[in-house]
C-alpha cells in the first residue's frame, strides 16, 4: 500500500495536540497555588466531580454517587471508573433485595418475572464491569472504537434494566412500582455513566478530535490509518473475524466445512440443536477469535435454543430459511413473559446466522410470543426468516445487522432497543384477529443518549396474501413508539399499498409523540407518499446529510466489523440521492437529534428538569382505553410491557412464505455508492469546563 503523508501528517498533528493538552492539565492540577494539604485536595475532587456532572440528566445522584466513595481524586478518568463500580452495586443490591422478592414470588408471574429480572441485572451489571474495563485500558490509538463500544454497552445496560422493569406488568400488585423503586438509583447511574462518556464525545469533536456526522469522516484513527503506522496489510480482519470466517459468509455451503453436524434423521454428530450447544461448551477455544461452525441440516427441530453469552463467534448454517426451522410456542397468555417466550435466544457476542428460520407457531390469539430475542453485539443474520405473530423479532440490544431476511407478523412484529439495520429484508404483515391492527415496528428507546434505534434501508414492506383482503379493515402501519425516545428511520424502500396513508400508530393517546424520532426518506411504492402522515412533532423530514448518520457505516460502525465478513453490504445510501426539492421543509436541527452523538448545542438540553411522563395508566380491566383511537386501531398494550394484550380468537397459519424470498439488490448497488465525505480536523475554541477537563486526558 502506498504511504499517504498527508494523512500521517494529520494524525501526528491531533496526537501532538492531545498530548499538550495532558501537560497543560497536569501542569494546572500540580501548580495551582502550591498548597497540597487535605483541604485542597478535596476542594479540587469537589470542583472535579460537580463538572463531570454537570452534564448527566440526574445530577444529584452523580454527585451523591462520587463523593459517597470516599476517593479525593479530581482525576476524571478515575472519577468515571468510580461511577461504573457504584452503578454496579447499585444493581447487585437490587438484585439481591429479599424483602421485595420474597412478596413477588408468590404469583406465579412474579416468579418468573423475578427470574428473568436476575439475569437481567447480571447482564447489566456485565456490560458495566467490560466498560470499565476498557475505560480503565484506554487506548489513544483505538478511541473511537473505544467510545463506540462503551456507548453500545452502557446503553444495553440500561435496557436491561428496563426489561427487568417491563417483566413485572402483569404481576398483581405493586410489583412494577416497588421494582422501580429498587433500580431508580441504579439507572440513573448508568444513565449518568453513558452521559459522561458521550461527552468525551463531544470534548474531543470540540478539539478536533472526532468527524462531526454532518461534515466529515467518523474517525480520527481509521483502521486504515493505523495500517499505514503499524504496517498491517490491508486484508487483515478485524481481531474477531478470523479469515475463515470471511471465507464463510462469501462461500457456497458446500465449500464450508462445519465444526459439529445437527441433523434430524441421524445423520450428524447430534439430533438437537441444545445437545450441540451444551458440548460445544466443552470443544470450542476461547483464547481465540475462530469461528465456531454448527451446521443444521434441513428439518423442523421443536425446541427453545439459548446461546448464552459465554459462546462468542458461532455461527448457524442452515439448509435454506424454510428448510431448517426452529419452532417453539412459548406465549404469554400460557403464562410466559414476554422476555421468556423467545424460542431462539442469541446472547453470545459476534453470532452469525445464514440459511436458517426461526418460528413462535403460538398464533396470533396467544399475544406475545417471540420466534427470535437477539440480545448480543455485532450479529449478523444472512437469508433468515423469523415467522410469528405478535413480537416476532425482539432485537433486544446492541448492534445488528440483518440482511435479506424475511420477518412477518401482526403487531410490533419487529421491538426491542438494539441499534440494528436491515437491508434487503421483505417485512410481511399478516393477518391478524379480527379486532386488531397492525404494526410492524415499536421500538423501545428509553434515554436519549442511548445510539440505538431501527434503521430499515431497501427493505420491502408487503401483505401476506392472506392478510390484503382485510387491509382496509385491519389497518397496517409503519411502526409506533414503545418507549419515549423511540427511533425509526425508513430509507430507500418499498411500501406497498396496504399501509395506512397516516403512516404511524400513537402507542396511547400522545404518549411519546414529541419525544421519538421517526423519519422516512427516499422510500418508494404506493404508500410512500408522505402528503398525508400524521402530524406529530416527532415526525421529521430530512435531508440527506442528516439522514446519512443513519447508514450502516455510521449508525452501527459497520465498517469495522460487517464487510470483512463478505456479507452483502452497503455502507451508505443504495439509491441515487433525490433532486432537492425546494418546496421542501425541512425539520429543524433540534439538540436532541444529536444528543447520543454528544453534539448537543444547548448546555441546558442535557439536564431534565422534570421527569419524565408518566407510563400510560390501564384501565381496570388491564387494556388501555383505546377510545381516542378509531374504530379499527385495536391493539391494546400496556405501555411498558412488550406489544400488546388483546381479545382474540384462533387464527390458522399457512404455508405462504416462500413468494416472499428477498430479491436480489445487486441492481442497486452499482449506482448507489457509499458516501465518503472529506475528513477535517478543525480546533475548536471556547471549550465548556467540561470539555476542559477531558482535554487533559487525551
Amino acid at each position: 500500500m502506498a504511504d499517504n503523508p498527508k494523512k500521517k501528517i494529520a494524525i501526528v498533528s491531533v496526537c501532538s495536540l492531545l498530548l499538550v493538552a495532558m501537560v497543560v492539565a497536569l501542569f494546572t492540577t500540580r501548580h495551582g497555588n502550591g498548597n497540597t494539604d487535605g483541604e485542597q485536595d478535596v476542594s479540587a475532587s469537589q470542583k472535579s466531580i460537580q463538572t463531570l456532572c454537570q452534564n448527566t440528566d440526574y445530577q444529584e445522584t452523580c454527585v451523591n454517587s462520587l463523593t459517597s466513595s470516599g476517593s479525593n481524586s479530581s482525576d476524571p478518568k478515575e472519577l468515571i471508573e468510580i461511577a461504573f463500580q457504584a452503578a454496579i452495586k447499585q444493581i447487585r443490591d437490587a438484585a439481591n433485595n429479599s424483602t421485595v422478592f420474597h412478596e413477588v414470588e408468590k404469583d406465579p408471574r412474579g416468579k418468573e418475572a423475578l427470574e428473568s429480572c436476575r439475569e437481567l441485572a447480571d447482564r447489566a451489571i456485565n456490560d458495566l464491569q467490560r466498560s470499565f474495563d476498557k475505560f480503565n485500558n484506554f487506548d489513544i490509538t483505538d478511541v473511537e472504537n473505544i467510545l463506540a463500544d462503551l456507548k453500545i454497552w452502557l446503553s444495553g445496560a440500561i435496557t436491561y434494566q428496563e426489561t427487568c422493569i417491563d417483566g413485572f406488568e402483569e404481576v398483581p400488585g405493586d410489583a412494577t412500582e416497588k421494582m422501580k423503586e429498587l433500580l431508580k438509583t441504579g439507572m440513573e447511574m448508568t444513565s449518568n455513566g453513558l452521559a459522561m462518556v458521550t461527552g468525551i464525545s463531544s470534548v474531543l469533536q470540540s478539539i478536533g478530535g472526532l468527524g462531526s456526522y454532518t461534515t466529515t469522516s467518523r474517525r480520527l484513527l481509521s483502521n486504515n490509518d493505523i495500517i499505514q503506522i503499524i504496517g498491517n496489510s490491508d486484508d487483515e480482519m478485524p481481531g474477531w473475524i478470523d479469515s475463515n470466517r470471511r471465507n464463510l459468509l462469501r462461500s457456497s455451503k458446500k465449500k464450508i466445512k462445519p465444526n459439529l453436524v445437527v441433523a434430524k434423521d441421524g445423520s450428524g454428530n447430534y439430533t438437537t440443536v441444545n445437545e450441540a450447544l451444551r458440548n460445544i461448551v466443552n470443544i470450542i477455544d476461547k483464547k481465540n477469535n475462530k469461528t465456531f461452525v454448527l451446521y443444521i441440516k434441513e428439518g423442523v427441530y421443536e425446541e427453545k435454543v439459548v446461546v448464552n453469552s459465554s459462546l462468542t463467534n458461532l455461527m448457524f448454517l442452515g439448509d435454506g430459511p424454510t428448510k431448517t426451522k426452529i419452532t417453539g410456542r412459548l406465549n404469554f397468555i400460557d403464562g410466559t413473559n414476554t422476555y421468556q417466550t423467545a424460542t431462539v435466544a442469541i446472547q453470545g457476542d459476534h453470532f452469525i446466522a445464514r440459511d436458517i428460520g426461526f418460528e413462535n407457531s403460538a398464533g396470533a390469539e396467544k399475544h406475545q410470543a417471540v420466534a427470535l430475542r437477539v440480545s448480543a453485539d455485532m450479529v449478523i443474520f444472512y437469508n433468515c426468516q423469523m415467522d410469528g405473530y405478535q413480537d416476532t423479532l425482539y432485537a433486544h440490544t446492541y448492534r445488528q445487522f440483518y440482511r435479506d431476511c424475511v420477518i412477518s407478523g401482526t403487531i410490533d412484529f419487529i421491538f426491542g432497543d438494539s441499534a440494528a439495520v436491515f437491508q434487503g429484508c421483505s417485512l410481511v404483515v399478516r393477518k391478524p384477529l379480527d379486532n386488531q391492527d397492525c404494526i410492524v415496528t415499536a421500538q423501545g428507546r428509553k434515554d436519549l443518549r442511548q445510539p440505538t434505534g431501527l434503521v430499515l434501508q431497501n427493505c420491502s414492506f408487503v401483505p401476506d396474501p392472506a392478510y390484503y383482503p382485510v387491509r382496509n379493515t385491519n389497518k397496517a402501519y409503519l411502526g409506533r413508539p414503545w418507549k419515549e425516545f423511540s427511533r425509526t428511520i425508513i430509507m430507500e424502500s418499498y411500501i406497498s399499498d396496504s399501509f395506512q396513508a397516516a403512516g404511524w400508530l400513537p402507542w396511547f393517546e400522545d404518549f411519546a409523540l414529541d419525544t421519538l424520532f421517526y423519519a422516512e426518506f427516499n422510500n418508494r411504492g404506493p404508500s410512500s407518499n408522505k402528503t398525508d402522515r400524521v402530524k406529530w412533532h416527532g415526525i421529521k423530514e430530512l435531508p440527506a446529510k442528516r439522514v446519512k448518520r443513519f447508514t450502516a457505516d455510521e449508525f452501527l460502525d459497520g465498517e469495522r466489523w460487517i464487510p470483512r465478513t463478505k456479507v452483502p453490504y452497503d455502507g451508505g445510501f443504495i439509491f441515487p440521492l433525490p433532486k432537492k426539492d425546494p418546496n421542501v421543509k425541512y425539520s429543524p436541527q433540534e439538540p436532541e437529534e444529536t444528543k447520543d452523538l454528544g453534539q448537543a448545542k444547548d448546555k441546558s438540553s442535557f439536564v431534565r428538569k422534570d421527569p419524565p411522563p408518566p407510563s400510560p395508566k390501564k384501565d381496570d380491566d388491564g387494556d388501555h382505553d383505546d377510545h381516542h383511537r378509531h374504530h379499527h386501531d385495536s391493539p391494546k398494550s400496556s405501555h411498558n410491557d412488550s406489544p400488546a394484550s388483546v381479545p382474540v380468537s384462533q387464527i390458522a397459519a399457512s404455508p405462504w412464505m416462500e413468494p416472499y424470498a428477498p430479491a436480489p439488490t445487486t441492481n442497486f448497488h452499482a449506482s448507489a455508492p457509499a458516501l465518503s465525505p472529506a475528513a477535517s480536523l478543525q480546533p475548536k475554541e471556547n471549550l465548556s469546563s467540561f470539555q476542559k477537563m477531558f482535554s487533559g486526558i487525551w
